[in-house]
């Protein structure tokens, strides 16, 4: 049995794409991770699979899978793509899409960029989560990280020089500190305007990325948290930059970016059950 996929990223945040609402396909962790292999399988950051919405409203169910086969419960350069997936494959220019962290609305301007609903940033230690109860402004952690919740743990650095700490050592460490009882994806940053900074992220299951949605908006969240930056800041990453948002009327945190198809292809299920 042969697998469709869309090959697609969201500034060098790169996806793999299935589409399961018609069929299953039984991909197991350990084939997913085995996919997105970059030496051995397509390769990428994470592996989506679509599935039927089950929730009123909703267009499509989207799972969230790091390069290690683990799940995640939201990705926002990931949404932007499936959102341009369904613009592509159905024509819609504004859809739902429902994830294990609730559902994400997401439009597609003119100028084509994709805008996601984040929806409200989780901001208590229970919720982001922490093992342990700690101001999530400033954790007892060397360096005093910020932390929030997007649908997935994140803790933000805020640097005074990008050199100041090595994301691909520290970000391995931090990953699995006990702080975090599911890990943490952990973001680098630095403040260069009020509307502006500059951001590295160390994500969970899958390492150093050249973007992250959710971080961008964790980051956003936390650096306003402290004073930092206005609600409305680019943030630059090594792919590119998103702008993000975080709406003071209903506290929704709003990102927008590009959405970018690589290329399509089949793979084999190699032995997993149809």
């Amino acid at each position: 049995m042969m697998i469709p996929f869309y090959k697609m990223h969201g500034l060098g945040n790169d996806f793999v794409i299935v589409d399961e609402r018609a069929r299953r396909h039984g991909l197991s962790p350990a084939r997913i991770a085995a996919l997105a292999d970059r030496h051995r399988g397509i390769g990428c950051d994470q592996f989506v699979v679509l599935r039927p919405a089950c929730r009123e409203g909703a267009d499509v169910f989207v799972r969230f899978f790091n390069a290690d086969g683990s799940e995640a419960g939201a990705c926002g350069n990931a949404s932007r793509c499936v959102a341009e997936w369904l613009r592509r494959e159905e024509g819609l220019r504004e859809c739902v899409l429902q994830t294990r962290a609730g559902l994400l609305p997401a439009w597609i301007g003119q100028d084509g960029a994709v805008t996601v609903d984040m929806g409200p940033p989780a901001l208590e230690w229970r919720d982001v989560p922490l093992s342990q109860a700690a101001d999530t402004l400033h954790l007892p952690l060397a360096g005093d990280p910020a932390a929030a919740s997007m649908g997935n743990p994140h803790a933000t650095f805020f640097l005074a020089d990008m050199l100041d700490m090595d994301p691909s050592v520290a970000g391995p460490l931090l990953e699995h500190d006990p702080l975090f009882p599911e890990r943490a994806n952990i973001g680098f940053a630095q403040v260069r305007a009020r509307d502006a900074m500059r951001l590295r992220v160390w994500e969970r299951g899958s390492g150093l990325t050249l973007a992250c949605g959710s971080g961008a908006c964790a980051a956003v969240v936390n650096a306003v948290r402290r004073g930092l930056v206005d609600r409305a800041c680019a943030v630059e990453m090594d792919g590119g930059t998103l702008s993000i948002a975080w709406r003071e009327s209903d506290g929704h945190v709003l990102m927008t970016g590009p959405a970018t198809v690589s290329f399509t292809g089949a793979v084999p299920a190699e032995g997993v059950p149809s």
